[in-house]
């Protein structure tokens, strides 16, 4: 009894171990199966989800008198501003695009320096405004970049001493036990320290012997304590002060010409033209058809001469003012086809006369137009003549010849 025990004993422990392996199989597989659905999950999510797009900022504007180094807006790049010699950067110098679309820092504005608004000249001093800084002008017993140190020299050159109205007594204070006198704005120190006079400072002539921007366009005329512009007969000032512009007698009404002449303005006044075409000469004539322009009468057809000599004949006049920067583009010359003839497939442009040819040339700037440049500057006041001519050619032979007569009137002042 006790051996049959033993065996079914055995037999169930087998069979528990079947029982267990079967289990132990079957968990395995449902754990890879939860694997593989899982992988299968995670590759199908990562598959659906697109790249994140790279993060810009807005687009960033150079300031006003100022410039922007960097064009890239997106994130982690730079952009850097800087100032024109003349003004101070107010903000931030550098912007970095950060990841939310903003960039660091504050924007960038360039304010004009005006280092004379704090008043740094002391003891009397007249500060005048520089481009990227100030010059202090001090009074004769005063020395150094703003005056402070005491130095004992006679009265300048350029203060006026010799007129009553260019004087002022100077303001003074009893500060410390010792006495402090300052002048008006204008004005500078002269003479000792109890005997001070506020004498005037002309302006007109520190800015011309120190070599300092031009005050006026024309004459700087010294007032007291300051100073103001004028300009030549036939000019107005504008409202900065200082600039002068031409006044146009002609559309004014402002002119003396007689009803055959014609008004053209000119720098500072007006000149009264009346155009004329040249003599008849053998079979050639002219026949004025407007005030600028005349046109030759139907030639002969022999006559080779009168076919050569110019179709047209145009006058034009220019006022220029003196010394102007070259080269510069005076006038232009074009041709134009008449309604059912073929135009000109070739022009030949030349200089044909005047009294200063060398001053000028005359360039094909497209097919059909030429121009005409000055490449010396010219000085007035002088009236100077140019003559330009084009030829018209069709299958290389000579159809016509255009000529402009040009005048220039150049005034005596480069505005």
């Amino acid at each position: 009894q006790s051996c049959l025990s033993r065996q079914q004993l055995l037999a169930a422990i087998r069979q528990m171990q079947q029982l267990l392996k079967g289990q132990e199989t079957r968990f395995s597989e449902g754990l890879r199966a939860v694997r593989s659905r899982l992988s299968t999950i995670h590759a199908s999510l990562a598959k659906a989800a697109p790249e994140p797009p790279a993060a810009a900022c807005p687009a960033l504007q150079a300031p006003a008198d100022g410039r922007k180094f960097g064009t890239k807006y997106l994130v982690d790049h730079e952009v850097h501003f800087a100032c024109e010699p003349g003004f101070q950067l107010l903000g931030s110098s550098t912007r970095i695009c950060q990841a939310n679309g903003s960039w660091t820092g504050q924007e960038a504005r360039c304010a004009e320096i005006r280092e004379c608004s704090s008043s740094p000249c002391q003891n009397g001093g007249t500060c005048l405004e520089g481009l990227s800084n100030f010059k202090c002008l001090c009074p004769p017993q005063w020395t150094g970049t703003t005056c402070q140190y005491q130095a004992q020299t006679a009265p300048p050159a350029w203060s006026v001493t010799d007129d009553p109205a260019f004087s002022r007594q100077p303001r003074c204070a009893q500060v410390a036990q010792t006495q402090q006198c300052s002048c008006d704005p204008g004005f500078h120190m002269t003479g000792t320290a109890s005997n001070g006079i506020c004498q005037d400072l002309n302006e007109c002539e520190v800015y011309r012997q120190q070599g300092g921007p031009r005050l006026c366009a024309h004459v700087c005329v010294n007032i007291p304590g300051s100073f103001r512009c004028s300009c030549p007969a036939g000019y107005v000032l504008l409202g900065d002060g200082k600039s002068c512009e031409d006044i146009d007698e002609c559309s004014l009404s402002q002119d003396n010409c007689t009803g055959g002449s014609t008004c053209i303005n000119t720098g500072g006044g007006f000149q009264c033209v009346t155009p004329q075409c040249p003599p008849a000469a053998g079979n050639v004539s002219y026949v004025k058809t407007s005030p600028f322009q005349c046109e030759r009468n139907p030639c002969p057809m022999e006559s080779r001469s009168c076919h050569q000599a110019p179709k047209t004949i145009s006058f034009h006049y220019l006022p220029l003012p003196s010394k102007l920067q070259t080269p510069a583009p005076l006038f232009r010359m074009a041709t134009a086809a008449a309604p059912g003839r073929p135009g000109p497939d070739s022009l030949r442009f030349g200089i044909a006369g005047g009294n200063e040819r060398g001053h000028f040339v005359v360039q094909r700037s497209d097919r059909h137009t030429g121009e005409l440049l000055l490449l010396q500057s010219l000085r007035g006041p002088r009236t100077v003549h140019v003559d330009v001519d084009m030829a018209e050619y069709l299958d290389r032979a000579f159809q016509a010849k255009h000529l402009s007569k040009i005048t220039l009137f150049v005034s005596a002042y480069e505005f």
